[in-house]
């Protein structure tokens, strides 16, 4: 089963109204491949604002950058899963490595949030990958297994999560892992997930590559046959995204 190409663009703690606006009018106005999709990630403080303002029609969905276990309740600062269904927010990044290393998102709570997001009815964009020292001692594939494990304890059903693998050590850096570097961890993820879970999900699931993806490296890496789409960080800001959307033209 061919898997559809994804894009997806991270903005973190970045933009104003005007500039997150300037963003999605270029995106609104740009051809884009519509083989390709396309999800972006404002902060949450414009996810309605720009849910509303892209055009309809437009081959682009929205989502929010973290979500909480919870439905509702006393949990100050936190947005519930069933709050962004509710809102018309379809997508979810969970455990983005800057969430696990500076907010103390565990293995655990990862599970526990993707679960959370599935059953309320969102779609989720799962993250994992390795720290600079991890891949250094060698321990890159037990890192991602670990992780990729504690998600399929809780969650049987994997139509609706796309994994971004993303090298903690490449994330807004510069450095990037070569296409040979992505492919190989690509290739044993879904290896991974093949015997986790099911080789008709490995062969479903989207294994995106995340860390210093640019309109210059993105063609490349989109010709390996486990890299399955991008999920862009700082490059999302600007005009060269259109080009990273088109990787595959």
């Amino acid at each position: 089963m061919a898997r559809k190409f994804f894009v997806g663009g991270n903005f973190k703690m970045n933009g104003t109204c005007a500039s997150t606006k300037s963003i999605v009018d270029n995106l609104n106005n740009a051809t884009l491949d519509p083989n390709t999709e396309v999800v972006i990630a404002p902060p949450a403080l414009h996810l309605l604002s720009v849910l509303a303002q892209i055009k309809s029609g437009a081959n682009v969905q929205v989502a929010a950058q973290n979500v909480f276990t919870a439905a509702s309740g006393a949990y100050t600062g936190e947005i519930s899963p069933v709050q962004l269904k509710d809102a018309g927010v379809p997508w979810v990044i969970i455990g983005h490595s800057e969430r696990r290393t500076l907010f103390g998102d565990t293995d655990e709570v990862v599970a526990q949030k993707t679960k959370a997001a599935l059953d309320a009815g969102l779609s989720v964009i799962a993250c994992i990958g390795e720290t600079l020292a991890e891949r250094e001692s060698d321990k890159t594939f037990e890192v991602v297994d670990r992780q990729v494990a504690a998600i399929a304890k809780l969650v049987t059903d994997w139509s609706n999560v796309v994994v971004a693998y993303e090298p903690v050590w490449a994330i807004g850096t510069g450095k990037v892992a070569t296409s040979a570097q992505a492919q190989e961890v690509h290739k044993h993820v879904r290896e991974f997930l093949a015997s986790a879970v099911s080789p008709q999900v490995a062969e479903s699931t989207r294994i995106l590559y995340g860390g210093s993806v640019t309109a210059s490296n993105s063609k490349e890496l989109a010709t390996q046959p486990d890299v399955d789409g991008f999920l862009v960080g700082g490059a999302s800001l600007k005009p060269e995204f259109v080009d990273i959307i088109n990787s595959r033209q």
